[in-house]
């Protein structure tokens, strides 16, 4: 009885594949660089004296015809999943790593019941482990898509999110949304009606297992000085000079966490905000509303601490309302600089930094 052992067993297979190896080196001396194509290009790679200057032999036509079957779809390479060993760089954890600013159009629900469909810019990101090279960008995308033709809510955004992180198998993951979200509204005295666009973010962030929704608004309002407008009526009254106070276009953006329970709209948090600085700009102008909007500035003077926390306290009365920052910047016509002020309630939005282009973020042209 003849015995293997697993060594001999080793030995004999290396020599067939020596053997097959010089066999197919044979072949591939006498072939032309068409034939070894059609074959295999690989083949090219055993001929050590070979000129690879025609490899391979490729054709220049579009293939139409081609269909990609499972076994050919196994074949591509894959190097986003691939093994550790292929991480560059320091093998530590990437707390967001996905995609930015992929657009579609979105249907979102309003305050009075209706629906209305926008642009819609989507941020979607996950966490990645320490040992895995990369993730597939377009799984966010088409884990998204799978719910855009639905009316879109947190609740939605939620299961777009439990989609791609069961899809990435990643342990934190976060959306954003943002959109150009208009509200009809009537100039101050003239009757005249016109749009406002307002910037909105929504953001749904699960990590740790806990997750957040977070809408994020920017208001832009006019802010006139009070320091200037009492030296303005001071030189009215000591001296018989015309002077004017000085105002300017100023931004804030105010990011709120929606407690669960009853729904904070769109319109909600816009009121509340309008509701702390009645002086938002116009749209619809004539010359009643624009002596209208002189007034009601002059009613209304605020330097940008003051603007930060009016804002917090409509933000502080409302029950829907959980965590919150106030980034206001008062884009000053007397100054060639900014004036700018930041508050924030509860730890969501706590940071010792800023990042240094946060207050150009906040600039409105037109």
């Amino acid at each position: 009885m003849n015995v293997h052992t697993a060594e001999i067993d080793a030995m004999t297979r290396r020599k067939e594949a020596e053997e097959a190896l010089a066999r197919l080196r044979d072949w591939a001396v006498q072939a032309t660089p068409e034939e070894i194509a059609d074959l295999d290009p690989a083949i090219s790679r055993l001929l050590p004296d070979a000129v690879l200057a025609n490899y391979p032999a490729l054709r220049r036509e579009y293939p139409e015809e081609f269909e990609v079957d499972g076994e050919y779809k196994d074949s591509l390479p894959d190097l986003q999943n691939g093994p550790a060993s292929l991480i560059r760089g320091a093998k530590r954890v990437i707390q967001h790593v996905g995609i930015s600013n992929f657009r579609l159009p979105i249907r979102f629900h309003r305050r009075d019941a209706s629906d209305l469909t926008l642009e819609t810019s989507v941020t979607g990101t996950v966490s990645l482990e320490a040992e895995k090279k990369g993730i597939n960008m377009s799984r966010i995308m088409r884990s998204f898509y799978k719910h855009a033709e639905k009316t879109f809510s947190f609740e939605v955004i939620d299961a777009a999110l439990e989609d791609y992180k069961a899809d990435l198998d990643s342990f934190d993951a976060r959306i954003q949304m943002r959109f150009s979200y208009p509200v009809k509204l009537p100039s101050l005295r003239s009757g005249l009606e016109g749009f406002q666009y307002y910037d909105i973010a929504l953001e749904l962030i699960e990590t740790a297992g806990t997750r957040k929704k977070i809408m994020h608004l920017d208001y832009v309002y006019s802010s006139t000085c009070p320091c200037s407008l009492e030296l303005s009526e001071h030189a009215r009254q000591f001296r018989g000079q015309l002077a004017t106070p000085h105002s300017q276009r100023s931004v804030a953006r105010i990011s709120v966490e929606a407690r669960p329970g009853a729904i904070l709209w769109f319109e909600d948090l816009i009121d509340m905000a309008r509701t702390a600085v009645p002086t938002e700009t116009q749209v619809m102008v004539k010359r009643e509303d624009e002596q209208a909007f002189a007034e009601l500035n002059a009613a209304n003077p605020i330097f940008v601490e003051d603007a930060t926390r009016l804002f917090a306290q409509q933000l502080e009365d409302d029950p829907r309302v959980g965590d919150f920052r106030i980034v206001a910047s008062h884009q000053e016509s007397l100054h060639s600089h900014d004036a700018v002020s930041i508050l924030t309630e509860g730890d969501t939005f706590s940071s010792e930094s800023i990042d240094p282009k946060l207050f150009n973020t906040l600039y409105h042209v037109g």
